[in-house]
């Protein structure tokens, strides 16, 4: 038996599996590449919710009932959205994974999407988007995906906007369920101490009834990104930042420096924007550097909550930090330490039967296979000090940075387009 196996059904959707003999537990996703990103602008909301309902019931089991069965066996249940995948994944013990496959199963292919469920789960997510507008630390990341990628999706809320939510309906849901799930779009991810054989026995019958519909198009036009200067007014007891530059994609392969640029930058308490901003100056409890990376494009940038009459000085001390990586050669031994932390993390995850799942699965979409943990330690190491002095200087070149800011008082936004343009 191999440690990776990967089969393809009829009918196009995937079984990856990763056999760990040495667990006890066994992970499942089941994955959708297609999230909010692919989502129009009357659609927005809809992945999300999607996720919601497919827990409350089908032709076999109520919502109740499905709850019921994965606490009888002790597993644990949760499902995500983001902007270019939905995930429906759970973990039990290997002697329950039949159990945890057929309910898996069957919320995927048989979920009702009742009206009566959707009208009583449409106030929770409005609860939820209200709540991310209630917390500044999350609301200025919204406001800041608006402000560096305008009208494009990924400008969007992943939750939807309340107009939106209050507007779908059961037959909507439905529509665009099908549409979207199609068998070309699903992976299933497993790892643990499981057979592929097994699975493939148990899977198999259920998820090749999922019939394609003709052809269609998954492109998703690249996004345009805007370098400008933003101020929404909010009377907090704070001013939240975020300023950010273009990133790179999930598959480019200056990925490794721009992990390891990251880190450097603010990913760890040993960071230079950590170190600068906090704990030599005081100015704010929460500072980081922060990255996305999508199919075709991405984002790097930096977050800090502040003390309103230290916004500016903030804002150029993150400048500074920007600058200093391009015009300055990180040290070896900052480097070398910015490793460490990448590949412990790294080596720490692959005990976890869920985070090999979910490695599986995003390595299946990226890449179409499997890639040894061995291959990304490799490339880690061969980062030079002057390939993260080349991709900084490519990143944050003047005039290439937007800035969001959230909290009281008007600032000069011509004071800070002229120190983001130095």
């Amino acid at each position: 038996m191999t440690a990776n196996n990967k089969t393809v059904l009829d009918n196009g959707v995937r079984v990856i599996s990763r056999y760990m003999p040495h667990t006890r537990s066994v992970s499942l996703g089941v994955w959708v590449d297609a999230g909010a990103r692919d989502e129009c602008a009357h659609e927005n909301g809809l992945s999300h919710f999607i996720e919601h309902m497919i827990f409350k019931g089908t032709r076999r089991r109520s919502g109740f009932q499905i709850a019921k069965e994965f606490d009888a066996v002790g597993g644990q249940t949760n499902a995500f959205t983001t902007m270019e995948a939905t995930c429906y994944h759970a973990c039990v013990l290997d002697s329950h994974a039949p159990v945890m496959i057929d309910i898996m199963s069957d919320i995927f292919l048989n979920s009702m999407f009742d009206e009566k469920d959707v009208e009583n789960e449409r106030p929770v997510i409005l609860q939820e988007i209200g709540m991310s507008l209630e917390s500044p630390d999350d609301h200025i990341h919204q406001l800041h995906g608006e402000n560096f990628w305008g009208a494009d999706p990924l400008g969007r809320s992943i939750l939807g906007t309340p107009e939106n939510v209050s507007g779908f309906n059961a037959d909507i849901i439905k529509e665009y369920f099908i549409n979207c799930y199609q068998p070309d779009r699903i992976i299933i991810s497993v790892a643990g101490n499981v057979s592929h054989d097994s699975l493939i026995d148990l899977l198999a019958p259920a998820f090749s009834t999922i019939a394609p519909l003709q052809t269609q198009s998954n492109a998703r036009p690249v996004p345009q990104t805007y370098f400008r200067v933003h101020a929404c007014h909010k009377e907090l007891e704070q001013t939240h930042i975020c300023l950010s530059s273009a990133g790179l994609s999930a598959t480019d392969p200056r990925r490794f420096a721009f992990s390891l640029l990251n880190t450097i930058l603010g990913g760890n308490m040993s960071s230079r924007l950590f170190q600068e901003i906090r704990e030599r100056r005081g100015l704010a409890y929460a500072v980081y550097a922060f990255s996305v990376s999508y199919s075709d494009t991405g984002m790097m940038g930096a977050y800090a909550g502040v003390d309103p009459k230290n916004t500016c000085q903030t804002v150029a001390l993150m400048v500074e930090q920007l600058q200093r990586l391009c015009h300055e050669a990180v040290s070896e031994a900052e480097l070398h330490d910015a490793k460490q932390f990448i590949k412990g993390n790294l080596l720490l995850s692959v005990e976890s039967s869920e985070n090999q799942m979910a490695r599986l699965a995003k390595n299946e979409i990226n890449w179409g296979r499997h890639v040894p943990m061995q291959t990304v330690i490799d490339k880690i190491d061969a980062v030079s000090t002057a390939d993260i002095q080349q991709l900084a200087d490519h990143l944050f070149k003047p005039g290439s940075l937007s800035l969001t800011l959230l909290g009281p008082g008007d600032p000069d936004l011509d004071r800070y387009q002229k120190l983001l343009a130095s």
